[in-house]
């Protein structure tokens, strides 16, 4: 499966970006979220690099401390204004890879927020599908998957070939997941 996702991927990638306008302290910032140095990011916020600013591979430091679970990074760039409906290099908000990567605490901290949770990225998946396809059925997935249903993720919203997120988990055999997903009215 890990390879249809990443042919996927480089069908419908094109490559990177031009970078924004990013000032040094931008950069820095990107670079700081990579490095989970949180004492980093937090003056260079202080300081005012932008959370929303976007490199060349369309990473902000919001979206990729959603995407690698950093989440004392993640809180700070809420507090300083995260733009919730930005989208990174897939066309996918920050928590579409926080559940792909079975980040709990990061997800649970973006369902606090405003974030769309039925957002479909270039794939045509949403972070329930993606839970189901590229998660592998632990409880770590299974936790994500109560959380996305509990905050209203459609969970019969499929993918671009019609297959539902409780189709993915059958097919999986994440028995778990096919029955929070069969309970919230999945077909």
């Amino acid at each position: 499966m890990r390879a249809v996702f990443l042919a996927l991927v480089v069908l419908l990638w094109s490559g990177p970006v031009p970078a924004q306008s990013l000032s040094a302290d931008d950069r820095a910032l990107i670079d700081a979220t990579r490095r989970n140095d949180v004492e980093a990011a937090r003056r260079l916020i202080a300081a005012g690099a932008s959370v929303n600013a976007q490199d060349e591979n369309r990473d902000s430091a919001f979206l990729l401390a959603g995407a690698e679970g950093r989440l004392e990074i993640l809180k700070l760039t809420l507090q300083a204004g995260a733009d919730l409906k930005s989208t990174n290099r897939y066309g996918g908000t920050a928590l579409i890879p926080a559940c792909h990567h079975g980040h709990v605490e990061t997800v649970r901290e973006l369902l606090k927020t405003a974030i769309d949770v039925n957002h479909v990225n270039r794939l045509g998946w949403t972070a329930l599908l993606e839970t189901a396809i590229l998660g592998d059925g632990s409880a770590t997935y299974i936790e994500i998957a109560r959380l996305l249903v509990a905050h209203k993720a459609d969970v019969n919203l499929a993918d671009k070939q019609g297959l539902t997120p409780l189709a993915h988990a059958r097919q999986r055999g994440h028995r778990e997941i096919a029955a929070i997903l069969e309970a919230a009215g999945a077909r």
